[in-house]
């Protein structure tokens, strides 16, 4: 067992099996459903928004939009194409699919919301997606579990632990006094509590999955209450994130909440699976440091999409609450409010919005 669990060359002569093929199809249909579902629910959002109030302001009214619970359908329907990828294929081949979403959200958001992203906004997220590819291509394979009661001994470790500990409290920092003073002006509010929340989501997803595949084997394991805490934080952490996921979308641009979401969940996600899975121990030093260039080439493109996001900004004030730095040659990304139904012909890519008090 432990043999067969390590860096065994001949490992890759069985990388594109049957099972693989199949989870690299779920995997990339995932991406394509979650994707789509960015754009089908801020269409939603915004047109409940545009009738009571926004989600970005507290309102639930998308909760009574057909179009946002179509887009939410898509969602559900590209997560568990993706649940299932990760019974058929290891990690390292689904994971990095998931930067398609970025591109597939893009793509509708220029074609469906007239969201546009300057030339240094794309080279940002291009190296965002680079640097995440690139951490999960060299993750060390999955170990082998054969227990439910296995994985909750790898979550109940002091160091997973203080993990999770952290990961709860920071989110309660957030949600409690970061929300009411900076979310509606600060992207990583509401994405960090995502991306947090998210971390510890996966982990309980992987273990649901290992004790669903193992009883379908049958060894039943949804007799263990194990099993059904790990369902609880499932439901607990989704339910979260889908909330303040909906207020990222409301108020900022899908072109860069889809970006920065993506590689902070992602990040994070593979911080926790370091953590409670030991992933390291079973890593060479070229492995790691290779890991370690992902994540800086992350940090850069992050940084880039923060240093020239007011390329993207509305230079008017006046229009939304949106000021950027006055320039000419970003007139062509300016977000305008159109009269006669009160949504914008183009939108910027602000990762701070400033509201204006320089109205007259």
């Amino acid at each position: 067992m432990t043999e067969s669990s390590g860096g065994d060359p001949s490992s890759s002569d069985m990388y594109m099996t049957s099972d693989n093929v199949k989870g690299l199809i779920l995997a990339l249909s995932s991406s394509l459903f979650i994707g789509a579902s960015f754009i089908i629910k801020k269409k939603g959002l915004k047109k409940a928004g545009s009738n009571s109030v926004r989600a970005g302001l507290g309102g639930y009214s998308y909760l009574y939009e057909p179009l946002w619970w179509a887009g939410m359908t898509t969602m559900i329907v590209g997560e568990v194409a993706n649940f299932v990828a990760y019974a058929f294929a290891p990690a390292i081949l689904v994971t990095p699919l998931g930067a398609l979403s970025i591109i597939v959200s893009a793509v509708l958001a220029h074609i469906m919301l007239k969201e546009r992203l300057h030339i240094f906004g794309i080279l940002g997220c291009i190296l965002c997606v680079v640097g995440s590819i690139s951490i999960v291509l060299h993750a060390p394979p999955e170990r082998d579990i054969e227990s439910v009661r296995e994985v909750w001994m790898l979550a109940t470790e002091p160091v997973f632990l203080m993990y999770s500990f952290a990961v709860v409290a920071l989110s309660l920092v957030l949600v409690v006094h970061f929300v009411p003073l900076y979310g509606n002006t600060h992207v990583m509010v509401y994405i960090g509590i995502c991306s947090l929340m998210g971390s510890l989501s996966v982990m309980s997803v992987k273990a649901l999955g290992i004790a669903l595949k193992l009883t379908f084997e049958g060894m039943n394991q949804l007799i263990y209450p194990e099993t059904w805490v790990f369902a609880v934080v499932v439901a607990t952490c989704i339910l979260t994130q889908m909330n303040y996921l909906n207020k990222a979308l409301d108020t900022f641009n899908t072109a860069v909440v889809s970006p920065i979401y993506y590689v902070m969940f992602t990040s994070l996600t593979i911080l926790a699976s370091i953590i409670m899975f030991k992933d390291w121990d079973r890593q060479n030093p070229t492995q790691i440091i290779t890991e370690l260039c992902g994540f800086i080439t992350i940090l850069s493109g992050t940084f880039l999409l923060h240093t020239t996001k007011d390329m993207g900004d509305n230079t008017t004030p006046g229009f939304n609450g949106y000021m950027g730095l006055p320039s000419p040659h970003s007139a062509r990304f300016l977000a305008t409010k159109r009269p006669d139904n009160g949504e914008y012909s183009e939108e910027g890519i602000p990762l701070r919005r400033v509201e204006s008090s320089r109205m007259p």
